[in-house]
C-alpha cells in the first residue's frame, strides 16, 4: 500500500524527531501513532539512512548533522562587519530553509554577532554551526569581557545576578547613543532555542538557577562554567512557522516603537519573592516602558511588602505604567488583591 506524499512525509519527520529527542521503541511507537506495520516502519528508517538524513551509532540512530568552525581574529581584521561573517559562515546553511526562518537567522545572528563585535572588546571570535534535518545550531563563543560583567560594571549593579535579571526586560545597553538594547531580547523570544552564558551565569527564558545548579553535573556546561568572555547559543526549528513582525508586534505600540515587556518572575529569583527591595530591583527602568506584564507562572506565593512596593507604591509613582500580573496562582492573586484594597481604603 503507497501513502500519499504529505502522510510518508509526517511519518518520516516524526521517526527524525524521536531520533532526535533520543526516544526509546521509535518503531513502535511509531507504529502506533501512524496505525501502520513494523515492518513499513523499518522500510521508512531504511529510507532515511540512504538518503543520508541519519546514521547509525552502535544499536541506535542519530541525525545526520552538517556542522563547520570558524575561528575570527581581530589583528586579522575579521571582525568588522557581522553582515560580511553571515555571508561567509552562516549564508551556506540555509540553503533550502522557509524564507521566514532565514529571515531569523539573519536578524539574530547579526544582532548577536555585533555585540560580540563592538561590545565585547574580544580579540577572538568562534562560530560553530550545526544542523541536521530538523534543527540548525548556532554558537558564537568570543574570549572578551563578558556581558554580564559589562553590564554590571556600566551600571553599577552589585551583583552579576543583577544584571541577568535585567536582560529579561530589555531596553539594556551599554552604548545607548549607537544601540537600542533589544537585540537580546527579540533574539531570546524568536528562537526556539537561546542561552547567553558568561562568569558561570546563565541568561535563559528557563529558570537559570537550576541550569547553573547543574552546569557542573552536565558535561556540555560544564566547560563553560569558567569561561572566558561570552558564549551565545541559539537554535531554531527548520519548519518554524515564525516570524519576526509578530514577535515585534508583541512587544510595540501602533507606531513600533518598543513599549512592552513580559518578565517571567520565577527565573529572577531563586525562591519566592518577598522582601521590598525584591522588588524595587524588578521595578528598576519599568517607568521606560507603557505595558509591563508580570508572569507568575511556577511562583507559588508573594510576600505582602514584594506586593505592596510594586502593585502600590511603584504604580502610584508611575500611574502612565500598566502593570499586567499574569498566570496567578490563587495565593499570588489573593496578595495582589489584598495590597491593592489596602491601599484603597487607605485613601478613603
Amino acid at each position: 500500500m503507497s501513502f500519499p506524499e504529505e502522510k510518508r512525509e509526517k511519518i518520516k519527520r516524526y521517526i527524525l524527531e524521536k531520533i532526535f529527542q533520543h526516544r526509546s521503541d521509535i518503531a513502535k511507537k511509531t507504529a502506533q501513532a501512524f496505525g501502520i506495520s513494523l515492518n513499513t516502519v523499518y522500510r521508512y528508517i531504511r529510507e532515511l539512512e540512504q538518503d543520508g538524513m541519519i546514521e547509525k551509532v552502535d544499536n541506535s540512530f542519530r541525525l545526520t548533522m552538517q556542522r563547520e568552525f570558524f575561528a575570527l581574529n581581530r589583528e586579522k581584521n575579521e571582525l568588522t562587519e557581522e553582515d560580511m561573517i553571515y555571508d561567509r559562515c552562516i549564508e551556506k546553511f540555509m540553503d533550502g530553509l522557509p524564507d521566514n526562518v532565514r529571515r531569523i537567522w539573519q536578524y539574530s545572528f547579526m544582532e548577536m554577532m555585533n555585540n560580540a563585535i563592538e561590545h565585547s572588546g574580544a580579540e577572538h571570535v568562534f562560530i560553530t554551526v550545526r544542523r541536521n534535518y530538523l534543527m540548525t545550531l548556532i554558537l558564537i563563543s568570543d574570549d572578551g569581557i563578558g556581558i554580564f560583567r559589562k553590564i554590571r560594571e556600566y551600571y553599577q549593579y552589585p551583583s552579576l545576578d543583577d544584571a541577568v535579571n535585567e536582560l529579561f526586560k530589555g531596553k539594556l545597553t551599554t552604548d545607548s547613543t549607537n544601540h537600542s538594547g533589544e537585540g537580546i531580547f527579540f533574539t531570546s523570544r524568536i528562537l526556539d532555542r537561546f542561552a547567553a552564558i558568561s562568569d558561570g551565569k546563565i541568561f535563559a527564558h528557563d529558570n537559570y538557577f537550576e541550569q547553573l545548579k547543574n552546569m557542573e553535573e552536565v558535561e556540555s556546561l560544564k566547560r563553560w562554567k569558567d569561561h572566558k568572555g561570552t558564549s551565545i547559543y541559539m537554535g531554531l526549528s527548520n519548519f518554524s512557522n515564525k516570524a519576526l513582525k509578530e514577535v515585534f508586534d508583541m512587544f510595540s505600540d501602533e507606531d513600533g516603537g518598543f513599549t512592552k515587556t513580559n518578565i517571567p518572575v520565577k527565573n529572577l529569583f531563586a525562591d519566592y519573592p518577598v522582601s521590598r527591595s525584591q522588588a524595587r530591583r524588578l521595578c528598576s527602568r519599568f517607568e521606560t516602558f507603557k505595558e509591563v506584564e508580570l508572569d507568575f507562572k511556577e511562583v507559588d506565593e508573594i510576600g505582602q511588602g514584594f506586593a505592596h512596593e510594586i502593585f502600590v507604591v511603584f504604580q502610584n509613582r508611575h500611574t502612565d505604567v500598566n502593570l499586567i500580573p499574569l498566570n496567578m496562582t490563587p495565593a499570588v492573586e489573593k496578595m495582589i488583591h489584598h495590597v491593592r484594597m489596602s491601599a484603597i481604603k487607605n485613601d478613603v
